[in-house]
């Protein structure tokens, strides 16, 4: 059974609250079925945005880099994301280190 995006957003944002990372939900997309995105925003004037796919050949689910760069052009690619999908969920990640957690066990 998959998690509902509403579950999986709100677990992550408690991961991330547990390791002093500021983050919030820019987007809130369908609860149930929503496809999420993660900005990570450096705080630097750079962003880089991620989404959750699957790796045809091993089946499991990853986080692929969706854009990278000026923060206003990852904006723009969030954007673009939200008018073909407007059950889309957005989480920005504020962190200078570049943590967002994606990688850890249990978040893809």
């Amino acid at each position: 059974m998959r998690l509902t995006a509403e579950f999986w957003v709100k677990a992550y944002l408690a991961r991330l609250r547990l390791a002093d990372i500021p983050a919030f939900v820019v987007a809130h997309g369908d609860d149930t079925a929503g496809a999420v995105l993660v900005k990570l925003n450096t705080l630097d004037g750079r962003a880089r945005a991620y989404s959750r796919s699957f790796d045809l050949a091993s089946g499991e689910r990853v986080w692929l880099e969706l854009a990278a760069g000026d923060e206003a052009d990852v904006d723009a690619a969030i954007a673009r994301q939200r008018g073909f999908d407007p059950d889309l969920w957005v989480v920005e990640v504020e962190d200078r280190a570049g943590r967002h957690l994606l990688d850890e066990p249990g978040l893809a």
